[in-house]
């Protein structure tokens, strides 16, 4: 009489070939898993898990089939991907499995609909990124112009009680700002001044209007190239200085040990570095606006003929007094909006290294836009004056 085979157990059936067996009761045909669906075991033989594949689909195909998975040995994800191919990635709704495997297939198949799932078109966005866009502008608006109005308290506190000013910082930051710029604007101003006077000699020359550059020359770096090359030079070089100082002094605490001292923010950290800019760039607009004219007059020499001399001579009778004090009193104003923008971020940078790069990046970005914008418009507003 032949005996009933019993069924193997977890520890033999980690070892055996993975199979299917249809089992038919009156109860209802049982599908029975037995094996290691691992990927070692499905790999060893390609026509076996073809073959297994085949099986699967076509007990998949009755849906009053029962699935028995008590026998698997060892499961991993390309045996489990075997069965939920075959059945539909779902669970079938008569399935008896261990706890253990069937958590494993839930979350197997939750990962599978959170990657497959397809988002769905957003057409209010826009709209949401506008609206967070504009929220955030009115706040930033709204703390700059506190930053403004502690600014104005400070300096008249300064101005009543000079004698008690931060006489040391404020000499700090005009050397900082000031006199270590000076090799940089030099250079770049220097430059300027040749590619700006070779390319205007090329097409004056075509006119025989070459003493013309003079005149093309003086207004152009004076009036307008040198105030904003000297104010974007000095927004990415001391504008991010500044924003980075002091998110290092929130980052580790140092402002609020200062408010714990009773020592406030403006007065000492603030305002000096606004009076230090508002006095260093229109010296440095100076220093940039002597080199770069330099540099196009060394460039006319070289492609005109026009003598150095002949420039001393000729410049000021030909730019008026008025554009030097236009370029002077813009340069005072982007100072200080610059001074002003960069302790804006500054003190707004969280204590974390990720908000310290973010902020001084948005500083500079922030400070150039403004200087570009400020200096529209007093090309629109002096645009009478000095021409």
């Amino acid at each position: 009489m032949a005996s009933s085979a019993q069924p193997a157990t977890p520890a033999t059936s980690a070892h055996l070939a993975p199979s299917l067996t249809l089992v038919r009761a009156s109860g209802g045909d049982c599908v029975r898993v037995c094996g290691a669906w691992i990927v070692h075991a499905l790999s060893a033989a390609p026509h076996l898990a073809a073959d297994l594949s085949k099986q699967l689909t076509g007990f998949a195909k009755h849906r009053a089939v029962q699935w028995d998975l008590r026998e698997i040995g060892a499961l991993d994800h390309v045996g489990a991907i075997y069965l939920l191919r075959a059945w539909g990635h779902k669970l079938p709704d008569t399935l008896l499995i261990d706890d253990e495997h069937r958590g494993f297939f839930k979350s197997l198949l939750d990962a599978t609909m959170l990657k497959g799932k397809v988002e769905k078109a957003d057409w209010l966005k826009p709209v949401r990124g506008i609206g967070e866009w504009l929220f955030n502008f009115a706040d930033h608006a709204k703390g700059f112009t506190a930053l403004l109005g502690q600014i104005v308290l400070d300096f008249g506190r300064f101005v009543a009680r000079p004698q008690a000013g931060p006489w040391r910082e404020i000499s700090a930051n005009v050397f900082r700002s000031g006199s270590q710029a000076l090799g940089i604007t030099a250079l770049v101003g220097f430059l300027i001044g040749v590619v700006l006077s070779y390319l205007s000699a090329k097409q004056l020359k075509q006119f025989g209007a070459d003493v013309f550059i003079i005149d093309l020359l003086s207004i152009a770096l004076i009036r307008e190239l040198g105030p904003v090359l000297a104010a974007i030079l000095v927004a990415g070089r001391s504008g991010s200085a500044m924003t980075a100082a002091l998110g290092v002094m929130r980052v580790t605490e140092e402002l609020d040990a200062l408010t714990v001292m009773g020592i406030p923010h403006g007065f000492r950290l603030i305002m000096p570095k606004v009076l230090a800019l508002a006095i260093a760039l229109p010296l440095l607009t100076l220093w940039t606006n002597a080199v770069a004219l330099l540099g196009g007059m060394v460039a006319a020499q070289l492609e005109l003929g026009l003598s150095i001399s002949y420039f001393f001579d000729a410049i000021p009778n030909t730019v008026k007094i008025a554009n030097l004090w236009i370029a002077l009193f813009k340069a005072g104003v982007f100072g200080m909006l610059i001074a002003l923008i960069s302790c804006h971020f500054g003190l707004r940078i969280e204590p974390n290294t990720e908000s310290l790069g973010q902020g001084t990046t948005n500083s500079v970005v922030t400070s150039i836009t403004a200087v570009i914008l400020v200096d529209a418009i007093f090309a629109i507003a002096f645009s009478n004056v000095g021409i």
